[in-house]
């Protein structure tokens, strides 16, 4: 609805507000909290029973908040978020430093003396434990965080104003939200004064959570865990409070150590399989869990939706293709998780759908980043580079924090050769979510473009601990190494890529097959035992180097099933790859005399018509050699 239509709702807020209040409430509400005024019933123009809250303090002051509460929401709805705040708060927060407090703290201990004025006070000012004073109206938890809330997301407006134009000389991390600092420190205040006084019982988890965002903002990642984890336990059906606590955890083994931390109940499933996912951990507990809650919830979109990111993770595009597919049959509105798909419908070059996907999203509402992702995505599939850079600018412009525009910008900045932004708009990406394996990979590869390998090293290893079983990225790893004159470390990263490559090979419903141009299942890549030879040969092991080119052949067969050769698996059939092993080979035996060995692979090579000229040179000189009298023969 237009902000303009929105404000009719104000008159008939602004009328409830302006009614004088009964006097009886009044006295009993501005009142000292401790006294016995607070107990005078309310009269029956505010009844209690307009609350649902089962504090009956906290349910008399939501009751009598509620004339002004929806003035302050239409404010809010309108995103007059200052107006929405100064409805019951002062305008101007008190301003101190970002630091958080325990949630039993009472007091705020200095650990470190603050630097200029500070260093100057005298030295017998006692300073070593200032009390944190509650300056904070007496308001309900309710009436408290939406106007604080307000608060925060007017710095945040204004952040996005002052940051002017995507990728701009003022768009990075020097722009801060102002806010956060007043915030925390209110915050602060308002939970030592509710700790004080024993009431914390009472608390209802949405302060908590609003503190646990100002303290992510404001990089104390430990403290905001622990501040949003009480605020999970207070509201667990707080869905926002989950995705902030998702946003913290890096690793698996981070979301594995606070598990028994958090509350027993279904959210906290709903959360692991999330962040499970999040963390692209396709494996077969993960999609054991999504069965289980399926049973439960067997037509939840959401659900769907993760099994088929699952499947998008695993590289298994036909089954999340499918997925994806039926969700946009069953609600052709639901704009969540297109830009996902559109990735997946980009990979298989699937033109005509993704054309498909891009009317549906725009028809539905043109202003969502995920349309404009979808729309940058069939821009890119047609190579037209500029128009959809203009797309994934336009779904930044609505929400700067969206990490998938990041992301395909950057892929898009490569194709068009501007490095500067490419890294420019990675590194944004990583900011906004550092477990973003695609954007380090990204970085790695605009600097290997530069040849800055040393850069591009360290980039791809964070790509590679983020997706360890990616054999992508631990062949990214180890061209590197090589590249820096590290051989046993390209060896062993190379080695690693062979094992990653197996991942994808299990043979089970969630990542088998082979698909986007890797081999087939149970098959090394041979692209990576070809290297691992090439690498030998310059550390002059030139044993090990013919073994992984015989280990190179054998993958145009395929492995043989239970130790019965008759049976056998199919292989890569003969590659530009493995006809480069095949020449390797034949003229590592020419120079120590193997010539029918030499002979048998140049034959080979010439049947496979690859590498024919360089064969037939091959086999002249082999001839020539044979039919000398003085030829070795073995």
């Amino acid at each position: 609805m237009n902000i303009r239509k929105l404000r009719m709702f104000f008159l008939a807020a602004e009328l409830s507000n302006s009614l004088p209040e009964p006097l009886s409430t009044s006295t009993s509400f501005n009142s000292d909290p401790d006294s016995q005024m607070s107990d005078v019933d309310l009269p029956p123009s505010l009844p209690i029973s307009l609350s649902s809250n089962p504090n009956l303090e906290e349910a008399r002051l939501e009751a009598q908040e509620l004339p002004k509460y929806l003035l302050a929401k239409s404010y809010f709805d309108c995103r007059e978020y200052d107006r929405c705040a100064a409805v019951f708060i002062p305008s101007i927060l008190p301003r101190g430093p970002l630091t958080p407090t325990s949630p039993n703290a009472k007091t705020r201990t200095p650990t470190k003396a603050a630097k200029g004025k500070a260093k100057e006070s005298s030295p017998n000012t006692k300073t070593d434990s200032i009390p944190l004073s509650n300056a904070l109206p007496r308001l309900s938890q309710k009436s408290l965080f939406l106007s604080m809330y307000a608060k925060y997301m007017s710095g945040e407006k204004r952040k996005n104003e002052d940051s002017e134009s995507i990728l701009g000389p003022a768009d990075g991390g020097g722009t801060v939200n102002k806010e956060l600092v007043g915030l925390a420190r209110s915050l602060e205040g308002w939970f030592a004064d509710r700790a004080a006084k024993g009431l914390e019982r009472g608390n209802q988890g949405w302060l908590e959570y609003l503190y646990g965002i100002v303290l992510a903002k404001g990089k104390t990642e430990e403290d905001a865990k622990t501040w949003l984890i009480r605020s999970v336990h207070l509201c667990p059906f707080n869905w926002g409070a989950w995705l902030e606590l998702n946003e913290l955890l890096n690793r698996f083994e981070e979301l594995q150590s606070i598990v028994r931390e958090l509350p027993q109940n279904l959210m906290t499933l709903v959360f692991h399989l999330y962040a499970s996912q999040e963390l692209y951990q396709s494996t077969e507990t993960t999609h054991n869990q999504l069965n289980d809650l399926e049973r439960i919830f067997p037509e939840s979109q959401f659900l769907k939706t993760q099994r088929a990111l699952l499947f998008y993770h695993s590289k298994d595009f036909d089954e999340a293709e499918s997925i994806f597919s039926a969700l946009l049959h069953a609600d052709p509105h639901r704009i969540d998780a297109l830009d996902h798909y559109s990735n997946i419908l980009y990979v298989m070059s699937a033109r005509p759908k993704l054309a498909f996907l891009a009317q549906v999203a725009n028809a539905t509402d043109k202003f969502r980043p995920e349309t404009c992702c979808v729309v940058g995505n069939y821009y890119s599939l047609k190579s037209e580079h500029e128009k959809a850079v203009m797309y994934f600018r336009r779904a930044l412009t609505l929400d700067r924090d969206f990490l998938q525009a990041w992301t395909l910008m950057g892929h898009e900045y490569v194709e068009m050769k501007n490095t500067h932004a490419a890294i420019e708009s990675y590194r944004r990406a990583v900011d906004v979510n550092r477990k973003d394996y695609r954007a380090w990979y990204g970085l790695g590869q605009t600097y290997e473009v530069l040849e800055m390998h040393l850069y591009a090293l360290f980039y791809y290893q964070r790509a590679a601990s983020l997706r360890p079983y990616d054999p992508k990225m631990w062949h990214a790893v180890a061209s590197c190494y090589d590249k820096v004159d590290r051989p046993i470390q390209s060896i062993k990263a190379y080695k690693r890529a062979l094992v990653a490559g197996t991942y994808y090979d299990q043979g089970s419903s969630f990542g088998s097959g082979a698909t986007n141009g890797e081999p087939p299942q149970g098959v090394l890549d041979p692209e990576m035992l070809y290297q691992i030879a090439l690498v030998h040969e310059k550390l002059e092991q030139q044993d090990e180097a013919a073994s992984y080119m015989e280990m190179t052949l054998a993958q145009e067969e395929g492995p043989g099933e239970d130790d019965d050769d008759e049976i056998r698996r199919p292989g890569t059939g003969v590659t530009n790859i493995t006809s480069k092993a095949r020449m390797w080979l034949a003229r590592w035996e020419f120079a120590r005399g193997g010539l029918a060995r030499a002979m048998e692979l140049a034959n080979e090579l010439c049947q496979d018509g690859v590498e024919v000229e360089e064969a037939k040179a091959l086999i002249r000189d082999l001839r020539a050699r044979m039919e000398s009298p003085r030829s070795p023969s073995r």
